[in-house]
């Protein structure tokens, strides 16, 4: 199986020491050319650009105009796992860096974070320090019409039933066309019984179920027997409308 992640604005710096961004070593070789289109287009627009003018292609606030140059040292900066790069309330909450190796290692087969930049990686997968998100807009590119076809091609021959975590910009960017797929939507239900759509902790409860479900392990092999685990873990998870699978979080 395969769950899908979002990506963060946030991230942590560093990575090991002496380490660079090896494109071809990401899972997914498929999209290794539109991953060296976008890197590319990315790291010129940093180094061409003026600081000002990259931070509104990319959306970045101006009290961030630093973050440009991380963009610039793309393919010399130095790398860690993806799944520790990322940090915000969603991978607060699944806290990877607590996990034990075999966690990880389980992580590791069972999940993609969808970057803008360089598509679906793997959780482990090694990646620099960056800022770009599903909405910018990098000089002659439009992040849609580049990649939601060659993602939603390599996806669909993905084994194993696919759980969506993404947000709905990131799903845009590579729409899962299968049968045994569930985008999940987190909503939270009141006294009056009302279901309504969460908002910042949408993001952790997302990362509370990744992290009991590197935890546990369990073998998964369609969107029901997920969610008979996710109930079994402790989770309102259930069927929706439309093939979505819906975590109720009071």
């Amino acid at each position: 199986m395969l769950i899908l992640l979002p990506p963060s604005e946030s991230k942590r710096s560093g990575g090991s020491r002496h380490s660079r961004l090896e494109l071809t070593g990401l899972r997914f070789p498929e999209l290794l050319e539109q991953r060296r289109v976008t890197a590319d287009a990315l790291a010129t627009l940093a180094r061409e650009e003026t600081p000002e003018a990259a931070a509104r292609a990319l959306g970045i606030p101006p009290t961030l105009l630093g973050e440009v140059a991380t963009n610039a040292a793309l393919f010399d900066s130095p790398v860690m796992p993806a799944l520790d790069r990322y940090t915000g309330v969603l991978y607060d909450a699944l806290d990877p860096g607590t996990l034990p190796a075999a966690a990880r290692r389980h992580l590791g087969r069972t999940v993609a974070i969808h970057s803008a930049v360089f598509g679906p990686v793997g959780a482990l997968d090694r990646i620099p320090e960056h800022r770009m998100s599903a909405t910018a807009r990098l000089p002659g590119i439009r992040l849609r019409r580049l990649w939601a076809a060659p993602v939603t091609s390599v996806l669909a021959k993905t084994p194993g039933p696919i759980i969506d975590l993404r947000s709905e910009s990131y799903l845009a960017l590579g729409p899962v066309a299968r049968d045994d797929a569930a985008f999940v939507r987190v909503v939270t239900q009141g006294p009056d019984g009302a279901r309504r759509a969460m908002n910042h902790f949408n993001k952790h409860a997302k990362g509370a179920l990744v992290r009991a479900f590197a935890l546990e392990r369990p073998r998964i092999r369609s969107v029901d027997a997920f969610l008979l685990w996710a109930r079994s873990a402790g989770f309102g998870a259930e069927r929706g409308s439309g093939g979505e699978v819906l975590l109720v979080v009071e």
